[in-house]
Parts: C-alpha cells; structure tokens; sequence
C-alpha cells in the first residue's frame, strides 16, 4: 500500500480523489495549501506526492522547488493547466510525471504505480546487514552490536563482514584466508585464529561459551543469530 500526499486546495475535488484512490488500495493524505504539503513531506515522508499548480499561498511550481529542497519524493503534477510549455518546465524542476485534469481513477492509478515503480528501481538496495543484535553497515565500515559500535581493526571488520553476509553457513579456514586475506594458496591457520579469537572478545564471547560464532569441529566457522 503506498502512503500518499495529496495536495489540492478544491474540496470537492479533494474528497473525490481521496474516495477513488482509496478504493484503488492507497493510503491517502491530503493538504489545501503549499506550506501545509511541504511540511508533510518533511513529517511524514510519503510515497509519493500529486501536487496541484493552483495553490491559495504559493504556486505549485514553488512548492515543488520547495519540496525537492528537502526531498526527493516521486511528485506527479496533477492540474487543469494543459500548456506544453508549463509541462516542461515544471518536469524541468523535477516533477516525475504530469497529468491534465479532468482524468479517470484508473488512469491516475496507473501513473501512481508507474512512478513508483521507476522510484523504487532508480533506489539502492540497504547495505545494512543485520544478524540478531549485530549490525554492519560496509559503506560506513561500521559494526554494532545491541546498538554499541565495536572498535573493530579493518581486518577484523573485513572478517566480520564474510560472515555475517553467510549467516548459518559454515566457511572453512580455508575460504577465509582466500577471501579476506586474498591468499588464494592458503595461508597459516594461526592467523584465521587469532583474529577469530579477537574478534569473538569484541563481541562478548570465547569459544567455550559461544554467542555469534560458532566453531564446527573438523569443518570451520559460522556466525548465527543467537536469539533463534
């Protein structure tokens, strides 16, 4: 379900639109004026925004310039102004898509769903990666557990990382010292352990009393939720 912003100062027509996006399964808000529209994206931070150009305080082109100032909201221009020349501009300015008033629910209904879906296209993927209280972001080269970040040396962090990307699986020594040492002929085991054993300290544990990293005798290591 897409929360929506609805930005229309006609109330019948407010109404009207609020019924039949609804009934096309959205989550509908609504605002009369530019600032009331603006204040809500910055709050709310909806889906997606249709925006009317004939706004009582401010003109919609202000208002979108003011919304792409704090946001980038998929908006979609929804107006009675059919001028060619007004439609490239305010695409110019960021709009995602224009539509001319009067329009059917369905054609509406299918812009929203289009915009979104080049939205959510055109939107990377969360690198954050998350196994029970243990939580890594790679593009800060940041970990944390139960909230606290760990004092983590690059090599402890790049290990942590193979893990934690391979929850449950077990990783030999062998893949480690290919994957993280780069010694794709195998290196000293001594060296897997240790860091292993710096690395289990961190976060609260040794091997005798496990939490997140589990040794599998005569195979290798996995790092497991330990709330499941």
């Amino acid at each position: 379900m897409a929360q929506l912003l609805l930005v229309e100062d006609d109330a019948a027509i407010r109404r009207a639109l609020i019924r039949s996006l609804t009934e096309h399964g959205h989550a509908v808000a609504s605002a009369s004026t530019a600032m009331e529209a603006v204040a809500h994206v910055v709050e709310h931070r909806p889906d997606l925004v249709l925006l009317d150009l004939g706004l009582p305080d401010l003109d919609g082109r202000e208002a979108l310039r003011m919304m792409r100032a704090v946001s980038a909201v998929p908006v979609i221009i929804a107006t009675a102004r059919d001028d060619e020349a007004e439609m490239v501009r305010m695409l110019d300015i960021g709009a995602d898509d224009y539509i001319v008033k009067p329009f059917g629910a369905a054609q509406v209904d299918a812009r929203i769903r289009a915009v979104l879906r080049r939205a959510a296209a055109a939107t990377p993927p969360d690198p954050t990666i998350t196994v029970g209280g243990l939580t890594l972001r790679p593009d800060a080269h940041e970990a944390r557990l139960d909230g606290e970040v760990l004092d983590l040396s690059p090599k402890e962090f790049d290990l942590l990382h193979y893990l934690a990307t391979r929850p449950g699986q077990v990783v030999t020594k062998r893949d480690l010292l290919a994957n993280v040492w780069r010694l794709p002929y195998g290196g000293a085991d001594k060296t897997v352990d240790v860091h292993l054993a710096w690395l289990r300290r961190k976060l609260g544990e040794n091997a005798q009393e496990p939490r997140y990293l589990r040794t599998v005798r005569g195979v290798g290591i996995k790092l497991v939720d330990p709330t499941t």
